[in-house]
């Protein structure tokens, strides 16, 4: 004899009685409180979660209404503690995030400090490379110099002797000489004398020459030089040093070349070259030296008919000390052509050569208008 309402919490009753109303007038089975969380209430007065579906029927024309009433504590208790475990998992999933941007934030932030410690020692190699490269060269450079050194004292005690002999023996032959009035004699001798004093004397002049291009000594000042009147100063100059019946024949394309160079430099290149080709040349050869011009450039030419160079020795013409294997009958230190090489590249020029064997050689010159 109770109504239905009292088996829900007191604050639902009121809207529950317009809801059985409804249900009344159009009676559908359906599951009550969809999407709602239903309550019940026990005999004790406590609430539990519950879930109910409203179904009907007709007997004798009466309508009769059904609930299938369902405790769902147990399933709710178990929602409940799903809901929390996965608010939990949101959370340590949260917790995670934060970590793992602080722990990429620090490994962002030592990558960087590699990349700087790197870039760091990157330099701090570079720096030793280039250390030891200055240590090689200045190694080289003392293995150059003691192998200068040595080279110098082998020729000089060669080179050296030979005149220092020749002036021993002369000037004690000339007492003699003098003594006993021969003067033809006595002027023969002399001139070996000369002759020894020169030789020795170009000998030191290439090794102060040498010595000044290794330290970087040489200073180059130019001038405005006239090539014919120039080539002729040095034609007098090299007609003490030629063989009998030697002729030095001098040609140019026009009779008023003129360019800016150092002369002292490129006089001692020429005087040089020429001394060369007297030297390796018999009496009575022609020496040849030539002059032409264009708009850019002055090409000088030194020619011989001398002994010309071996073919396998040509690559080691411009060596320190090198002295081809035909010239062993010769003076000289090797030292000449190097010398050379390097006046001219001082000129900021270019030298080559062309050489046979027997027949002569020819050493071209090309130097900068300016």
């Amino acid at each position: 004899g109770h109504v239905l309402e009292e088996l829900l919490p007191v604050r639902y009753r009121g809207k529950h009685l317009d809801f059985r109303k409804h249900f009344n007038d159009h009676p559908e089975p359906r599951r009550m409180g969809l999407n709602r969380d239903l309550k019940a209430l026990r005999a004790d007065g406590t609430e539990f979660p519950v879930e109910i579906s409203l179904s009907f029927t007709n007997i004798n024309n009466q309508m009769l209404s059904m609930a299938f009433i369902t405790d769902i504590s147990l399933r709710k208790m178990a929602e409940d503690a799903l809901k929390q475990s996965e608010e939990q998992l949101i959370e340590y999933a949260s917790e995670l995030e934060k970590k793992v941007k602080s722990r990429t934030e620090a490994l962002n932030l030592s990558v960087q400090k590699l990349e700087i410690l790197n870039i760091d020692l990157q330099h701090q190699i570079m720096e030793r490379k280039q250390a030891e490269i200055e240590v090689r060269k200045s190694l080289e450079k003392e293995r150059e110099l003691n192998e200068l050194k040595s080279k110098f004292v082998s020729i000089a005690s060669h080179e050296f002797r030979t005149p220092l002999s020749a002036i021993l023996s002369s000037t004690s032959l000339i007492q003699q000489y003098q003594q006993r009035g021969e003067v033809d004699k006595m002027d023969k001798h002399i001139a070996r004398v000369k002759s020894s004093v020169h030789h020795l004397t170009a000998i030191l002049n290439d090794f102060l020459s040498l010595g000044k291009l290794e330290e970087g000594r040489i200073e180059v000042s130019n001038e405005s030089v006239v090539l014919p009147a120039f080539f002729e100063e040095i034609k007098e100059e090299i007609k003490s040093v030629l063989k009998e019946n030697q002729e030095l024949v001098i040609s140019f394309s026009q009779s008023d070349l003129n360019f800016q160079t150092d002369t002292r430099i490129l006089r001692g290149v020429l005087f040089n070259l020429l001394s060369n080709a007297t030297k390796y040349s018999g009496p009575g050869k022609m020496i040849e030296l030539a002059a032409t011009y264009t708009k850019d450039k002055i090409t000088i030419t030194v020619k011989d008919e001398g002994m010309g160079i071996p073919q396998t020795e040509v690559k080691h013409i411009f060596e320190r000390f090198f002295r081809a294997s035909n010239a062993s009958n010769f003076q000289g230190t090797g030292l000449g052509l190097n010398i050379v090489k390097r006046y001219i590249e001082l000129l900021k020029g270019d030298i080559n050569f062309e050489s046979t064997e027997g027949k002569g050689s020819t050493f071209t010159i090309i130097l900068p208008i300016s």
